[in-house]
């Protein structure tokens, strides 16, 4: 029995439903309602048309209700009905899971009964709509996110299985099964994309062991595009027929690196960790590409979020976005600290990571640390200084930035950019000497610099 689309639906039928599509454009989402399930009691498999049922009910009944766990306890008599109804006549029982979701949208055990509904009508996608409710509204019930997942990797839908165990991952850290099955679900969705398959004939991806042995001995620098993706498809053949060989998963880990393919990248040397038995620098990479991906994401919603400027939603899902990765960019420095307390990248990392979500007190013990290292003493003073200003230690921040100039031989944009936060810094101050100076060496060798031309000029009643 397929879903059926708009276009299927009988006259009288189609009428109804286009009379509720313009009740939720009115807002009259009660009323919406009340049609579209009239509609659905006669198109059972029209899938939108309960899409849009559940967002109009989601509207009249709010946030989802916290509640403690219905795993394990006992249905209700009625929900109890429902099951029963389920395996007689699943057809039958929509109606009846319907009237409940309306007092409930979100809730996961009529959901789950919806699911099972569906998963017998052979309604997939139908059936994993039932489940990504309870996603979206439960996402700590890992029980039936679990079966979402494992629902997916049956219908082959590898990636969308690799997004529910991460949603679990995030609500359970230390789930076990999940963090295999996200590792496991990105892989072979990337041996999907890329054509590659469990069962495909390894003659195909890789001639002969001889020629792969070769391969795997070449220097993997300097390789063009082209010989960069033969040698992924071949590393996938044998990876193919072993996912658990070691020195594969990091060569290509290392290949999805270099074609900035940051997910695979992450996935991999994520595997390869866990195959490592804990190589840190195998985790430090894995969380490196993770940030790259988390970098690839914000920038594709910051790019929507400039389309449409009037969109309220997606304008908060870019804050909530950027609200989240700051956070999450904490917790990553603070356990690569944790894990090596004494390398100063790893401070100078923490610091910037507490800068950037303001927690600028915070920030100044490990950007302090972080001086210890000479090759990035300059960006981490320059960094400090900006630190004080934030807290409003003006004359701390200049004497941390003209420290940072007396390792500052060339006009590099690192000293452009002390310069000019020095010019700044001493303007707020009532400086004007000290800011136009700053300025003035900026000017002498890049004219385009920022605003430059136009504050040194001024000076000149220009």
């Amino acid at each position: 029995m397929p879903e059926s689309s708009e276009s299927e639906l009988a006259p009288n039928v189609k009428a109804l439903w286009l009379k509720a599509l313009s009740a939720v454009q009115t807002n009259n989402h009660g009323y919406a309602v009340k049609l579209i399930q009239t509609v659905l009691k006669d198109a059972p498999t029209f899938l939108e048309g309960r899409q849009v049922l559940r967002k109009c009910e989601i509207v009249i009944c709010g946030a989802p209700k916290k509640r403690s766990s219905f795993l394990g306890m006992k249905s209700s008599g009625g929900h109890g009905k429902i099951a029963s109804q389920i395996k007689k006549d699943p057809v039958a029982a929509l109606p009846m899971i319907e009237e409940e979701l309306e007092k409930e949208p979100f809730n996961p055990e009529l959901n789950d009964l919806l699911f099972e509904a569906f998963k017998t009508m052979a309604l997939i996608d139908s059936a994993a709509f039932a489940l990504e409710t309870v996603r979206k509204g439960h996402p700590e019930e890992a029980k039936l996110l679990h079966k979402l997942a494992e629902f997916y990797l049956g219908h082959d839908l590898f990636q969308k299985a690799a997004e529910v165990y991460r949603d679990i991952i995030k609500h359970h850290p230390t789930d076990g099964t999940a963090i295999k099955g996200e590792k496991d679900s990105t892989a072979r969705a990337s041996m999907q994309k890329g054509g590659w398959s469990e069962q495909a004939n390894m003659k195909d991806l890789q001639r002969n062991k001889g020629e792969a042995a070769e391969l795997e001995a070449q220097n993997k620098s300097g390789l063009t595009k082209d010989q960069l993706e033969d040698r992924r498809d071949r590393l996938i053949a044998k990876y193919n027929e072993d996912a658990n060989q070691l020195a594969v998963v990091k060569d290509l880990a290392n290949i999805f690196e270099q074609l900035e393919d940051w997910a695979n990248a992450h996935t991999f040397y994520s595997w390869g960790f866990t195959l490592s038995n804990g190589d840190v620098a195998l985790q430090t990479k894995a969380g490196q590409m993770n940030d790259r991906v988390q970098e690839q994401h914000t920038k594709e919603l910051e790019a929507r979020a400039a389309s449409n400027p009037d969109d309220p939603e997606v304008q908060a899902m870019l804050a909530e976005r950027k609200a989240t990765r700051t956070a999450e960019a904490v917790e990553e420095a603070k356990r690569r600290v944790d894990q090596n307390p004494t390398d100063p990248v790893s401070r100078y990392e923490l610091g910037q990571a507490y800068f950037n979500a303001g927690d600028f007190s915070n920030a100044i013990p490990h950007l302090q640390q972080a001086k210890r290292n000479p090759h990035i003493q300059s960006k981490v003073l320059l960094l400090l200084g900006l630190t004080f200003k934030a807290k409003g230690m003006l004359d701390m921040a200049a004497k941390q930035l003209s420290d940072a100039l007396g390792d500052l031989l060339a006009m590099d944009n690192t000293k452009k950019e002390v310069l000019y936060q020095k010019g700044l810094i001493h303007d707020e101050m009532g400086d004007k000497t000290g800011a136009l100076d700053a300025f003035k060496q900026i000017y002498e060798v890049d004219y385009g610099y920022r605003d430059v031309a136009q504050r040194v000029e001024s000076s000149y009643g220009g």
